[in-house]
């Protein structure tokens, strides 16, 4: 009997978390992040990555299968974790809809991090950025965390990430949307996939957190030419029934 009890609380103790509850894309039913994986100040984190465990800091420099473009959905991030601190990206009427959280480094099984090379972002560089990510902080942490894997310089990765935005289509009912709305997460998909024609079902995932479209995630080849299947990014998204996408202030 003490046997079969143990048993029973061990599986409660492992059991994950509802799927859904992820911050970007720190989900709740993940391991904890590795010291060096922790939040920058500008509060984006990529926590536990794509195949839990398999996180390989120090990789080397241009070794990777494929890219991870997130796009985050700004409304969602500002009623969250945005309201607690000042900032442009969340002050009223700013609503800047999608923006960029990452162009990340992928592999079939996992993702490389913190490559070796110099991790200062150049003021030249950074200082062009603005229409791409919402904090400053946030594309320095970017370079080091990810860039820095790409194999690229600084101004050669960041023009990559700024193609791969470019050439995602958004689809109409996600453009500047007049108020709050109820939609599955099968729906948002489809309508990316209706509004990017080379885009198919396993080569994408939509992140929620507690019944709310956080972000948009793309798989794209290395040379940004392609959609790319990706299963163990596409299981990452989350399941349920429908999600609110806030419309922002």
């Amino acid at each position: 009997m003490k046997a079969l009890l143990a048993a029973i609380l061990t599986l409660l103790v492992a059991a994950p978390a509802f799927a859904g509850d992820c911050i970007l894309d720190n989900c709740a039913d993940r391991q904890p992040l590795p010291e060096a994986q922790a939040s920058p100040a500008g509060g984006f984190a990529r926590g536990g990555g794509f195949g839990r465990g398999v996180w390989r800091g120090g990789g080397a420099s241009g070794d990777f299968d494929f890219y991870v473009l997130s796009l985050s959905w700004s409304p969602s991030f500002c009623e969250t974790t945005g309201s607690r601190r000042p900032s442009a990206q969340c002050a009223p009427g700013a609503n800047p809809g999608f923006v960029v959280h990452g162009l990340w480094p992928q592999n079939d099984n996992g993702y490389p991090s913190q490559c070796s090379g110099d991790s200062d972002l150049p003021y030249s560089v950074l200082s062009r950025l603005g229409d791409l990510y919402p904090d400053p902080g946030l594309a320095r942490h970017e370079w080091r965390q990810h860039g820095l894997c790409s194999g690229k310089p600084p101004a050669g990765y960041f023009a990559d990430v700024r193609a791969a935005r470019d050439s995602i289509v958004v689809p109409p009912a996600l453009k500047a949307p007049q108020g709050d709305q109820r939609m599955a997460p099968l729906d948002i998909q489809r309508a990316f996939m209706a509004a990017n024609p080379r885009l198919r079902a396993g080569m994408m995932a939509v992140t929620c957190r507690r019944g709310a479209f956080q972000e948009a995630r793309f798989c794209l080849s290395k040379d940004l030419r392609n959609f790319v299947a990706c299963p163990q990014v596409a299981r990452e998204g989350c399941r349920g029934q429908s999600v609110v996408v806030p419309a922002g202030q």
